[in-house]
């Protein structure tokens, strides 16, 4: 990816991160949301593009790997918040 892509990708990630939150029906922090949507929409876009050489393009495209990881990385941050000894 290039410089403009990142930076579109983690103002998608943002946006994304809060529609996740709306969508898992999350208790976290609006900065919260939006730092774990960057870092699930940034993750899962260079997962998909390292382990299968894919990449979906355009701003539909890059919206969908967004809010898809941020939900998951989302979810996942909640699961360990919640069964944390």
């Amino acid at each position: 990816m290039d410089g403009i892509n990142w930076v579109l990708m983690i103002l998608i990630g943002g946006v994304a991160g809060l529609l996740a939150s709306r969508i898992t029906k999350t208790t976290h922090s609006v900065a919260g949301n939006v730092i774990l949507g960057i870092l699930g929409a940034v993750g899962t876009n260079a997962l998909l593009q390292s382990a299968f050489g894919v990449h979906l393009g355009g701003f539909i495209g890059q919206f969908v790997t967004a809010v898809l990881g941020a939900a998951g990385i989302i979810l996942v941050f909640q699961f360990i918040r919640n069964h944390r000894a």
